[in-house]
């Protein structure tokens, strides 16, 4: 059983993040999404947008979850200052797919801590993700099976979209939705003990 002062809630409803935390042995004792608008500010760049997002969702839940610890993320992809959207159509789906096909992109994972006295603490990881040159039908295919919908930029590296990438320079975990080393220095570093 959790002690009270170790109660932790993962401010998120994707079920990534919850898995990536099992993975490393941390079961959150409730999982609440916080509905915020995602519209990037004028004149705000994707890293600014994902520490912000991820900071805007751990104080929403804390607002309501007193005496907790209160984990939340966001992950931005971006080409350089463009941020691509979670894609809610096959349109748009194969506009994220062209752009990313045969280059870089970066994908920005912000992660925030609120501790059950009020303390907080930030961190921005950046993860440099290569993507092969993808063909139309590999890109019809990918389209048509539906993976990618709901996710940022259009894929899931975790799965198919997986074999599309060349390289990756920075964390895999981050990408996926929850960068877990910077994860367990944040919330260690407030005070949280694995039970």
């Amino acid at each position: 059983m959790t002690r009270p002062d170790q109660r932790l809630v993962l401010a998120s409803a994707s079920p990534r993040r919850l898995d990536l935390l099992r993975q490393i042995g941390v079961a959150p004792d409730a999982v609440l999404g916080a509905e915020l608008d995602e519209t990037p500010k004028r004149h705000e760049t994707p890293r600014q947008l994902a520490i912000r997002l991820a900071a805007e969702k751990a104080a929403c839940v804390a607002a309501a979850e007193g005496g907790a610890y209160v984990l939340a993320a966001d992950t931005v992809v971006a080409v350089g200052r463009r941020v691509l959207p979670k894609v809610e159509d096959e349109a748009e789906g194969r506009r994220c797919l062209e752009l990313l096909s045969g280059r870089a992109h970066r994908v920005l994972t912000g992660v925030a801590v609120v501790a059950p006295d009020g303390r907080r603490a930030e961190r921005l990881v950046e993860t440099r993700v290569y993507f092969k040159r993808l063909g139309p039908d590999e890109v019809r295919r990918y389209l048509e099976i539906g993976e990618g919908l709901g996710k940022a930029g259009g894929y899931a590296i975790q799965g198919e979209a997986g074999a599309f990438v060349t390289a990756l320079q920075g964390s895999y975990s981050a990408v996926v939705g929850l960068p877990l080393y910077e994860t367990m220095n944040l919330l260690t570093g407030l005070g949280f003990r694995r039970p």
